[in-house]
């Protein structure tokens, strides 16, 4: 079902991919840098990173991108997007599937 937006991630974080050197976060969780700077978790990344993507700030996208590794922001975004999708069916008594269908403005399946 959410194929596409793991596709369409997949093409933004290849591109952090080149970009990545051997300081980044590597773990899932993130890992303390040599600044000593407080390590974040996926789920906080995917927060700040989709939130900040939403209100178009490209400063914090940037910041929340750079705490965990590409694989793990991917994996965050699309959980969130999972629960996100998961919580509006149930509010509006809807299958998860024409909530998402809705959102990513498709025709009804």
């Amino acid at each position: 079902m959410f194929g596409a937006i793991r596709k369409a991630y997949g093409g933004f974080l290849g591109a952090r991919r080149a970009r990545s050197g051997p300081g980044d976060a590597g773990g899932p969780g993130g890992t303390a840098r040599a600044g000593g700077k407080r390590t974040h978790n996926l789920f906080e990344a995917a927060a700040v990173y989709v939130s900040a993507c939403a209100e178009d700030d490209q400063d914090r996208i940037d910041e929340a991108a750079d705490w965990v590794s590409p694989e793990a922001l991917s994996f965050g975004v699309n959980e969130l997007a999972c629960r996100a999708v998961i919580a509006l069916a149930r509010e509006r008594d809807e299958s998860p599937q024409t909530v998402a269908r809705e959102l990513l403005g498709l025709p009804a399946a």
